[in-house]
């Protein structure tokens, strides 16, 4: 079965070297860079909206394997997972969102991001754009029991590629920021899973709750000892997780 992972903001696909050898004997791995970003550093669209950067996704997945994917998201990666189940359904055997959620922005009782933490990265990104990658990338280890090996694992793996600029920098933050699919999860009719970290401060607990209602059939699992990026934390039981759900040992509803 081919399997479609889509990085998060500020990284690119080296995230996921660690977790597609976990996944090569039983998946087709298929690794694809934001626009903008990694392999993809010089392949900005003028229109850095969801819609687009999803069916940019979708059609180059369908260039590279010609048949329908499980595709797993991670964080900004998850929203545009979630949009291209939403408007290409045909395209998707299976939606699984890491540490993402419809709504990253805290609202009237929604838990999420702060504002003026987005908007303080706004602020760094035009000062100095490496400081500003590396301080999000602390933030997603936070709480971790391994801290500092999170981070260098994360680090070495993205700054194999050239540094994404400032204006893709901010063109997906504000996806980050402005991006709502709450709305329009009761649309989607394929089998979900969504994975989450404890320790996670970027989509903490009380977000999950909240998701769990709007999403009820869709299957969650909790890893107690991660932060913002499990399948780095808690590499093989991330894995193992996938291939159970994939497989049927754990629920699809």
């Amino acid at each position: 079965m081919p399997i479609v992972l889509i990085h998060g903001w500020g990284v690119n696909a080296g995230i996921w070297q660690p977790l597609a050898e976990q996944l090569a004997n039983n998946f087709e791995v298929i690794t694809i860079d934001l626009p903008g970003f990694g392999l993809n550093v010089d392949c900005v669209p003028r229109d850095y909206s969801l819609e687009n950067i999803a069916d940019l996704i979708a059609s180059a997945v369908t260039r590279e394997i010609g048949k329908p994917a499980l595709y797993l998201g991670w964080s900004l990666g998850g929203l545009v997972a979630t949009q291209i189940a939403l408007s290409a359904p045909e395209k998707v055997l299976g939606l699984i969102n890491v540490a993402s959620s419809p709504c990253f922005v805290q609202k009237d009782e929604w838990p999420g991001i702060r504002p003026e933490i987005l908007n303080n990265f706004y602020k760094l990104l035009s000062v100095d754009t490496r400081k500003t990658i590396d301080n999000f990338l602390k933030i997603q280890a936070m709480g971790s029991p391994q801290l500092r090996t999170d981070i260098k694992t994360v680090r070495d793996l993205v700054m194999k590629h050239d540094m994404p600029s400032v204006d893709t920098l901010s063109a997906s933050l504000k996806l980050l920021e402005n991006v709502d699919l709450r709305g329009a999860l009761e649309d989607l009719n394929l089998p979900a899973l969504s994975l989450y970290g404890r320790l996670d401060t970027l989509v903490p607990k009380g977000a999950i709750a909240e998701i769990s209602k709007i999403s009820p059939n869709t299957h969650t699992h909790t890893f107690e000892h991660s932060s913002h990026a499990p399948f780095i934390s808690e590499l093989s039981q991330f894995a193992v997780v996938v291939e159970q759900w994939v497989t049927g040992q754990i629920s699809k509803a």
